[in-house]
Formats: structure tokens, C-alpha cells, sequence
């Protein structure tokens, strides 16, 4: 009876939902040569702002030139068509630009200075003016780091606090015997809120890795990391680095150690987590566990309140996860317009096995949201990733030379099934739902090298912004949420659990579809929203939600001719 009523759930209503999302795109623009990334960064009556960022030029030498990071500020009106461009390269001499960012009804741009002879870095900030798009005001120092040795690291991010009313700047030291964390708080006007905390870590370094950090709204901040351990290799004297457990530690505005989570529960191995805080809201800690401390998969999933002052844990609730509703049957058979050397490199990526001796299949979450009954719906994402290297053979050359081989080190992402479901105010998981979907992408923009064995787990430092086309976004819309990912269009009649898969690959080839999920029932209904052969191809996992809308990115590269870019809005009636 009881999976029979679990089945039930997991079948998806084609009944039509009030809320109907609708698109609609601006002009397309060219991406600058050498631009790296482009990205919706806020958006208020008056337009939508778009970070661009790219190298400039640092400084020449007989044989070359360097190169710092710069970024240029694209604004777009109503109807999403540019209006300026500006270019901080005269502001940002002699500095490294890091990003804008913004901050209530502010726009700030931060950078870097390193002052290679006392070892010290410097953290500048300033306004931005919207209409002009140029500096508002002087730059202000708004942090200093200090290494010891040439070689420690200084690792940064600016993100925000708990309910988005203040910047945080989380930073990192680290060196072969160091590893310390900074935590400071500031306005929209950069300046202090509070103490800057300073967390020592008794942790190597090499075993341990920063995953996330919440700064709550009562100024406590909780650091989460993956803990590793050495392991006997399969070969004589080789080692390598195995997860081991979660390590989930509160401290007070000071930096104090307060309280230890335990991440140990009935005997549960958490092997993914996620910390969230809505204002006058408990901490939610959610997280996939196993029941085996190396299990290769994933057995359920694990909810905890935790009070945001005492840290106490208010309850606890976990759901076994069948390992069969996170698999599916794919179906690999070459697509029609599939060439014979595409068809040649999807069944080499096939033979391809992931590095290390880690989880097989695990889920990451991606999204937690707050409905008005006090209760959560949370988005999670079967995923995995891992390097590859592809070998190109040159023709022999002459006199009986061998000829020249290239080899070309890549990381392939695998994006798979969306597992669904609602925790009521008690804490108690009520539906679950899993929707499923194959997606894989491969990009050569290969990110910071993750501890072996766990290359689907990115850091909390970690920037890259891979993979672009694979995953999905999710926007949530009175009492439902839309969930928009891009998808073979074969598959726009796969709705429940036991149907075949047809993977995706060539996402230029892709349709984008929208998943709307009822919060109250978890009956949800899958619909083709647009096709991306008619626009620059979508990023639906890498959208920005602001205020009620959710602004896309449409990228399309071309062989011949600069790369074309499009920005799409999306609005829920």
C-alpha cells in the first residue's frame, strides 16, 4: 500500500495551473572579443543591468604583455534593447576588478589591489551611478588582507546576508600550516555593521573544504564543510583524498565557536546538504544522507529546524529514497541531424568513467523555497561532473618524425533528474516527486580542482560559472513555481518515473520547457515554452530572479562572426 501511494504521487497532473509564464526577448547585441562571462546583476524601473566581463591590458614587455580582469556595465531599457555601455578600464588601473554588485537600491562595483611588496591586499568599493554608468563616488577600502608567505592563497566572495538587507565579505588565508576565515558585515553605504569575525580552522587544508556559509540575521554565521580523509589506493603507495563526513559548526558575531551540528543522525552519513534563513524564520538544514558511511548511494533525505539564536535543533524528520526513482532508462541512439564525428565523441564520452572512488550518483540541492503556510518546497538536482582529456593525432612528419599529438583536458557535466518535495511547518516531508531529465554538457573552461572522488561538489570560493545550457532555474510565483530547463524535444512527453530518456546533448537543438509545480499538491504539468533554434540559445540554470521576474541569458556562437547575446524576461501572470 505504501509504495503503491508513493507511486501515485510521483504522477504528474496535466491539469492547467492560473499562473502562465510568458517571454519575451530583446534585441540581440554582439558579446565583446574576449569576454568570459555575461551575467543579469539587478534590474529596477528604469532598465535591467547586465555585467560583462572580460581581460585588459596590464602592462607590456619585449616578448608579451599581462592582462587583469576588467568588466564593462551594459544597461538595457523596458523592452530589454542596450542603452549604454561603459568601460572601467581608465578606473580600474592598476586594480582587478571583481565584480558589481547590488545592494537595495545601489549598484556597487569592487576591486582588488595586491601590494606585492608588504604581501598585502586590498578591498576597494564604490558606487555606481545608474544612469550615467559611470562612478558615483571615490573608491573606499573596505577590507585588507595580510599573507605570511608569498605562496598563501587569499580566496574571497561578496554575497549577502540572511534576508539580503547587507553585504557579507566571506575571505580565506590559506598556506601549508594555515587556514582561517574572515567574516565582515557592511550597509549600502560599505560601512561596518558589526565586528569583523575571525574563524580559526583546526582542519589540514587538504582535507577539508568550504562548501557554504550563512550569515543569519541574528549575526551568527555557520560554515559548512566536506571533511576528507587518506585512503589506500589500488595501487602500491598511492593515496587518495575519500570524503569522510559533513562538518557543520555556528559561530557568534566574534567569531566564538558556539555549537557543533551533528551530521551523524540515527546513524545516517550526510552526503549532500543545504542551509537556508527567510527573516524571522528557523534555519533550515536539508540534506541527502546514506545509510552506509561509504555508500555508493543515495537513500534518503533528512530536514532539521534549527533555532537561528540557541542553535538547538527544533526537529527532525527524514523520507527513505528508492534508488530506483534516480535512475531511469537513457536512450543514447544518435539524434537524426547527429553528424558521424558527433555520433564518434558521444560514445567516447560514454566509455568515460568519473575519476576517483567517490559516490556514484548523489543529488545536489539547488533551491529552497518559503510558501505562506510556513512550510518549504525544495528543489534538488541529480549531478556529476568530471574531467576529460581528448588526444588529436598530427599526420607523420618527414624524414620518418613522428608527428605532433594535442592533447585537450575538458569537464563534462551531467545534469540529470529533479527530485521535488514540500516539508510542512512541523517539519514533516509530506509529497515527493521526481521529474526526470538527461542532459549533458561539456565545456573547456575547467573550473579549480576539486578533492578526488568529488568533482560534483564545488566549493564555497569557487567562480566558475559552468555548466551554461544544462540544469534548470526555478522561479517561485504565488502558490506555485515555475521551473524552466532545456531539453531534447523527444522528451516532451516524459512526465513520470519508468519512461525512456532520450539524453540531451546538442542544446542549440533543444526546445525549453516549463515545469509548473502546485505548492499545496505537488501535481505539477510540463509544457514547451520556446524553441531555442528561434533565439541565441538559453541558460535557463544560470537565470537571475528579481523581485517577481526572471531574466534570461540567450548565447549563440558562431564560427564565422561575433559570438550573439539576447536578454529574455520572464513574468508569471
Amino acid at each position: 500500500m505504501k509504495m503503491s501511494f508513493f507511486w501515485a504521487c510521483l504522477v504528474f497532473s496535466f491539469a492547467g495551473f492560473a499562473q502562465k509564464p510568458r517571454i519575451a526577448w530583446g534585441g540581440e547585441f554582439k558579446l565583446r572579443k574576449g569576454s568570459t562571462d555575461l551575467e543579469v546583476i539587478h534590474a529596477d524601473k528604469s532598465g535591467v543591468y547586465l555585467q560583462e566581463s572580460h581581460q585588459a591590458l596590464k602592462s607590456y614587455f619585449v616578448v608579451g604583455a599581462t592582462t587583469r580582469a576588467s568588466a564593462t556595465l551594459v544597461k538595457l531599457d523596458k523592452n530589454l534593447n542596450e542603452i549604454y555601455r561603459s568601460h572601467f578600464n581608465q578606473e580600474l588601473k592598476g586594480k582587478e576588478f571583481i565584480q558589481f554588485f547590488a545592494l537595495q537600491e545601489k549598484l556597487l562595483v569592487f576591486a582588488s589591489e595586491y601590494i606585492r611588496p608588504e604581501k598585502q591586499l586590498n578591498i576597494y568599493g564604490a558606487e555606481v551611478n545608474k544612469n550615467s554608468g559611470m562612478l558615483g563616488g571615490k573608491w573606499m577600502q573596505v577590507a585588507s588582507f595580510q599573507k605570511e608567505e608569498r605562496k598563501d592563497d587569499i580566496n574571497l566572495k561578496i554575497t549577502y546576508n540572511a534576508d539580503s538587507t547587507d553585504m557579507v565579505i566571506v575571505s580565506s588565508i590559506e598556506g601549508k600550516e594555515r587556514n582561517e576565515y574572515m567574516v565582515q558585515e557592511f550597509d549600502k553605504d560599505l560601512k561596518p555593521t558589526a565586528k569583523t569575525a575571525t574563524i580559526s580552522n583546526e582542519f589540514d587544508p587538504k582535507t577539508f573544504q568550504l562548501e557554504d556559509v550563512l550569515y543569519t540575521i541574528k549575526k551568527k554565521i555557520i560554515l559548512v564543510g566536506r571533511v576528507y580523509e587518506y585512503q589506500e589506493g589500488k595501487k602500491k603507495k598511492e593515496k587518495f583524498l575519500d570524503f569522510a563526513n559533513y562538518n557543520i559548526r555556528i559561530y557568534n558575531e566574534e567569531g566564538k565557536l558556539e555549537r557543533e551540528i551533528d551530521t551523524n543522525v540515527d546513524g545516517k552519513w550526510l552526503a549532500s546538504t543545504k542551509l537556508v534563513q527567510e527573516k524571522d524564520k528557523d534555519i533550515v538544514l536539508a540534506a541527502f544522507y546514506s545509510d552506509q558511511k561509504k555508500g555508493k548511494t543515495i537513500d534518503g533525505m533528512l530536514v532539521q529546524r534549527i533555532h537561528p539564536v540557541t542553535g538547538e535543533v527544533i526537529s527532525t524528520s527524514n523520507k527513505k529514497i528508492s534508488n530506483a526513482l534516480l535512475s531511469y532508462d537513457t536512450d543514447d541512439s544518435p539524434d537524426e541531424e547527429e553528424s558521424k564525428a558527433e555520433r564518434k565523441e558521444r560514445e567516447r564520452l560514454e566509455k568515460l568513467k568519473d575519476e576517483g572512488e567517490g559516490f556514484s550518483k548523489y543529488m545536489q540541492f539547488r533551491n529552497i523555497f518559503y510558501t505562506k503556510n510556513n512550510e518549504l518546497v525544495i528543489l534538488a538536482e541529480k549531478y556529476n561532473s568530471f574531467i576529460a582529456t581528448s588526444y588529436d593525432y598530427g599526420a607523420p612528419g618527414v624524414n620518418g618524425m613522428p608527428g605532433r599529438s594535442t592533447a585537450t583536458s575538458y569537464r563534462v557535466h551531467d545534469s540529470g533528474d529533479i527530485l521535488m518535495c514540500k516539508i510542512d511547518a512541523g517539519g514533516n516531508i509530506g509529497w515527493l516527486q521526481v521529474f526526470l531529465k538527461a542532459q549533458r554538457e561539456r565545456t573547456y573552461a575547467i573550473s579549480k580542482t576539486y578533492l578526488a572522488g568529488q568533482y560534483g561538489v564545488a566549493g564555497f570560493f569557487d567562480v566558475a560559472n559552468t555548466p551554461y545550457y544544462s540544469g534548470f532555474g526555478a522561479i517561485q510565483s504565488n502558490n506555485s513555481i515555475q521551473v524552466f530547463f532545456n531539453d531534447n524535444p523527444k522528451n516532451a512527453v516524459v512526465t513520470q518515473p519508468g519512461q525512456k530518456v532520450k539524453l540531451t546533448t546538442r542544446f542549440d537543438k533543444s526546445d525549453c520547457f516549463v515545469l509548473s509545480i502546485d505548492e499545496a499538491t505537488g501535481k505539477a504539468t510540463r509544457k514547451m515554452f520556446f524553441g531555442n533554434g528561434d533565439e541565441p540559445t538559453a541558460m535557463p540554470r544560470l537565470g537571475s530572479v528579481i523581485d517577481n521576474s526572471m531574466y534570461l541569458v540567450g548565447k549563440e556562437d558562431r564560427l564565422l562572426g561575433k559570438t550573439k547575446i539576447a536578454v529574455a524576461k520572464i513574468t508569471i501572470k
